[in-house]
């Protein structure tokens, strides 16, 4: 997603290298370019012009026209207000009261159900509280199926609505049982429609006065571009919406929902769908987003996933290993199955400065994602030993390996001089400093 959008914004700083200083013919050479870039991408028109006049009235002051580095002062002011466009700062959801209702609202198809179940794993693991997914949408076919099996699936338990037709009656029903049994959190899952109509929207109203929800969140897909905006914008006019979670931001979408919808509606973006999986959902930060447009990555974010997949005590013993130059092939195998757990290989490299140039259109083919399961596979079929020490690898070993890895013996050739190149870098690493050591191994 918005890598048109990236590469335009790029070529306008790549014209402003080796320029003295920030002048008028630049800024409107730039601004032409930023102009295009975003109405490429889908960005609502009105958003557009008041972006490019914010960024023409911070790059005309005096303290930008004397600036030696015009790229670099373009870049900042750019980045800065694409930060404002998305929303400024995070907001961090808040689910005060017990029990905290969250509505969910929006078109059909817009991903409602799934990012309901999604929110409710990422309360549960990261908030530390106990929800309950309540499917109310009795208009689509199998909806409420569908709720009762992603919450198995997370480990949330879903109140059973099927032989419920009234989504007043659920209503109800749910807060009793949220109350009696303690949940401190509510995620009422409403229906939505092809189009916004009168019928809807009266329901949805009902639906609020009973439930006073905390927070209601409209779901939009960020692949439907600019009728994501407009569908926002009607829904807060009748329901005052709190928040939009975005869906679909890993998709091929050219990112003007993304863009827009905040600065549209005025309420902010609180969630991000990136994934299939139900632990694909993260807090949008507008300032990460907005590093991935111009091509910064996103190193915080990239942290932040490493942290999570990252066994202290393993990283740790690694860490002494790389002191004693021993890195092994047992190392290696737990490095990929780390890779693995942080997402798609796209996505980690997108969130590494610089990558974004670096990968082919498209990203990483399959072709490359599939040799790093081979690579593992590999690993997998040699016995503790081998791991341990690879020079035993003798030419009947590799062919036992290879049968039994459903590779080839140039493949596990291969590998080895991957990892023979791996362990010289280790080598090296090994030697740095221990502070950066541990934050290369994400300890502490």
């Amino acid at each position: 997603m918005l890598e048109s959008l990236q590469e335009r914004l790029a070529r306008v700083t790549k014209t402003l290298r080796g320029e003295g200083h920030l002048t008028e013919y630049h800024i409107d050479s730039a601004l032409r370019e930023i102009r295009t870039a975003l109405l490429g991408a889908d960005v609502s028109v009105e958003v557009v012009g008041r972006f490019i006049e914010r960024v023409r009235e911070r790059a005309e002051g005096k303290e930008v026209l004397t600036s030696v580095s015009p790229a670099q002062m373009v870049t900042k002011i750019v980045h800065e207000e694409l930060v404002t466009l998305l929303g400024g700062v995070a907001t961090e959801p808040d689910f005060k009261g017990r029990p905290a209702v969250v509505m969910m609202v929006g078109l059909q198809g817009s991903g409602k159900t799934t990012s309901a179940a999604k929110m409710a794993a990422w309360i549960k693991e990261k908030k530390g509280l106990f929800p309950l997914l309540v499917p109310a949408d009795t208009s689509r076919p199998a909806a409420r199926e569908q709720l009762m099996i992603l919450g198995k699936q997370a480990g949330i338990p879903t109140v059973d609505t099927r032989d419920m037709d009234d989504p007043e009656a659920i209503a109800r029903k749910a807060l009793r049982e949220a109350s009696i049994k303690g949940y401190q959190v509510l995620i009422f899952d409403t229906a939505g429609r092809l189009h916004i109509d009168d019928e809807l929207m009266e329901q949805l109203q009902r639906l609020k006065e009973i439930l006073k929800p905390r927070q209601v969140y409209f779901v939009a897909d960020s692949m439907t571009g600019q009728d994501a905006v407009r569908s926002a914008r009607m829904f807060h006019e009748r329901l005052e919406i709190t928040g939009v979670i975005l869906t679909k931001l890993d998709g091929d979408a050219r990112g003007g929902a993304a863009l827009s919808v905040s600065e549209v509606v005025g309420r902010p973006i609180v969630f991000a769908g990136i994934g299939e999986r139900i632990k694909d959902i993260e807090v949008f930060h507008p300032d990460r987003m907005a590093g991935r447009i111009l091509g910064m990555g996103d190193v915080l974010t990239l942290v932040e996933k490493a942290q999570e997949v990252v066994d202290e005590k393993k990283a740790r013993r690694l860490e002494a290993k790389l002191r004693k130059n021993r890195f092994d092939l047992e190392d290696l195998r737990d490095q990929l199955r780390n890779l693995k757990k942080m997402g798609p290989l796209k996505q980690v490299m997108e969130m590494m400065p610089g990558m974004g140039k670096m990968m082919p259109a498209g990203g990483p083919s399959e072709a490359q994602e599939r040799q790093l399961r081979r690579m593992e596979a590999c690993i997998d079929s040699m016995t503790p030993k081998e791991r341990r020490h690879p020079q035993i690898l003798n030419a009947s070993r590799k062919r036992r390996i290879a049968r039994g890895s459903g590779t080839s013996v140039e493949e596990i050739n291969r590998l080895l001089r991957q990892y023979g190149q791996m362990r010289k870098l280790m080598k090296r690493l090994g030697k740095a400093d221990p502070r950066q050591l541990k934050r290369h191994l994400g300890i502490g």
